[in-house]
């Protein structure tokens, strides 16, 4: 029988509960999935992050023929691959004789506003229905931050909270406390023990993605050595049960940490099976939940944990839905230098960037702090432009999509948006690093020392940021002391400050764009 229905599933929607699965009969309908090259291509992704998305696109595939369904699968080596979203579904309409297209809606600016066109393009209907895998939709982030003169995530976290009973008794929150932030961040010593997150082996459908991506891409940033991630929903389930018995009870302590070869320390690793569909944020934050009511979680570790996904990710999917699409460009500090070179070689100094940038060239991840308060940092200080370190964050992490990256990237790590997401730059001196990492005590720059070609050079490039920026900051409340120490020192000492951050800039190589 003909397929009258065309079903369009994403890379990133490989879950069975999506919406665009519901209400159609699987004897009338035929799922399309393509590996495209508009999609790999449209920034610089990583290897491992490329065959994660396409060894999971197969696997889901399978499961679905294994459900009853009808499934089209378009290989990115595939010779008729037309190299498109909109040219594979004009294929797959000829072939199938489909009448209308059914899709759940895209999670990016860019292909939401491709798919508007496809109607009036392709000529057959085209049903574009909610993606309804969040706590939040559209409607209730909207509603919330209808009227208010800030739009903090505090705030959203704790009407969240009270919506969904998560870490909650009765009507307080669980503790007396809504944020127990402050005991999150322990630095971690070496001789704690860690527990490595659950690995996979790939199997067959996975080494043949590997050996694709290996001939495909060969130019490409980033390692396929070593590749364990979870490419099917059971293998993520397992992952994230390994971490609820073996991490998740000291995450809360040490989440904030940092050790030079140690990439996962106690976190979930799971962002990136939450992002593209393999496991659910409502099963995920109610395990966690369980664990803190059965005793086997302190408070601390279950609320920092559950704050992270129906906190931060709830609450930056809906900062990029409500901005638009012109957020990206957002530039309130007129950051103007190019992004370093060593953001791709690691062939720096600096022990803590070469550290982040080499354990994410060999993984595809970082944790938050990493990303914050090193790559990020640096790239504060240093003036760099906030739409290039987006298009790096996109490209080189494997959780990394542009409604949960961007409001991070361009609002919290670069205060872009002037304010918008984050109630201060995370701007920070090498003492920070220092405290919460080991990385320091490698490096050739000395992070006590404040200026010259010796001084850690997140100390150089700290002052002159407040100088710069000065005339924006200097009135935060947040941000007084350390104005009331800059107003301190005379017009020749700020002077030496500013001359030695440019001195610093150019012996790193970094000159304005």
């Amino acid at each position: 029988m003909a397929a009258y229905t065309l079903i369009l599933i994403l890379g990133d929607q490989l879950s069975f509960d999506i919406s665009s699965l519901r209400g159609t009969d699987p004897s009338t309908s035929v799922i399309l999935m393509g590996e495209v090259a508009a999609e790999a291509d449209y920034v610089w992704h990583h290897r491992k992050k490329l065959a994660f998305v396409f060894s999971a696109m197969r696997h889901h595939a399978d499961a679905l023929r294994a459900a009853g369904w009808t499934v089209d699968y378009i290989k990115l080596d595939d010779p008729p691959n037309s190299g498109s979203l909109r040219g594979e579904v004009s294929r797959a309409l000829i072939r199938h004789g489909a009448e209308r297209i059914v899709v759940t809606e895209a999670g990016e600016w860019r292909l939401r506003e491709e798919m508007a066109g496809w109607a009036a393009a392709i000529a057959v209907p085209v049903e574009v229905r909610p993606d309804d895998r969040f706590f939040a939709s559209d409607a209730d982030f909207t509603a919330w931050a209808e009227g208010r003169k800030a739009l903090r995530m505090e705030y959203f976290y704790r009407q969240m909270r009270r919506a969904t009973g998560l870490l909650m008794e009765g009507d307080d929150p669980a503790g007396g406390r809504w944020n127990f932030d402050a005991e999150n961040r322990k630095p971690a010593a070496r001789d704690l023990l860690m527990p490595r997150p659950r690995q996979i082996a790939p199997d067959s459908v996975t080494e043949d993605v590997l050996a694709m991506v290996a001939a495909r891409f060969p130019d490409r940033f980033g390692s396929l050595d070593d590749f364990w991630f979870a490419v099917t929903a059971e293998d993520a389930e397992a992952q994230f049960d390994a971490f609820v018995a073996d991490a998740l009870p000291r995450f809360g302590d040490y989440q904030d940490a940092m050790l030079a070869g140690e990439p996962w320390l106690y976190h979930s690793v799971i962002a990136l099976y939450l992002n593209i569909g393999l496991l659910d944020p409502r099963a995920v934050c109610w395990r966690v939940d369980a664990a803190w009511r059965a005793g086997d979680v302190p408070i601390n570790a279950a609320e920092g944990f559950i704050r992270q996904i129906l906190g931060w990710r709830e609450y930056v999917r809906g900062i990029y839905w409500r901005e638009g699409p012109d957020y990206a460009q957002r530039n309130a500090l007129d950051a103007r230098h190019p992004l370093p070179d060593f953001y791709w070689s690691a062939d720096t100094d600096m022990a803590c960037v070469r550290a982040c940038v080499e354990q994410t060239r060999d993984t595809a991840y970082a944790h938050h702090i990493q990303r914050l308060m090193v790559t990020g940092n640096f790239a504060l200080l240093a003036g760099i432009d906030p739409h290039a370190l987006h298009l790096w964050y996109l490209a080189v992490y494997a959780d990394a999509y542009e409604w949960v990256e961007l409001p991070n990237t361009v609002g919290m790590s670069q205060f872009a948006d002037g304010g918008l997401l984050a109630s201060k730059p995370y701007a920070a001196s090498g003492a920070y690093i220092d405290r919460m990492s080991d990385y320091c005590r490698g490096c050739r720059y000395d992070v006590k020392a404040k200026a010259g070609s010796g001084a850690c050079p997140f100390n150089r490039l700290y002052w002159p940021f407040l100088i710069r920026h000065r005339d924006r900051l200097a009135n935060n409340p947040r941000m007084t002391p350390m104005y009331r120490t800059l107003a301190r020192w005379d017009a020749a000492r700020q002077a030496a400050l500013v001359a030695d951050g440019a001195a610093c800039l150019a012996e790193l190589g970094i000159e304005k764009g």
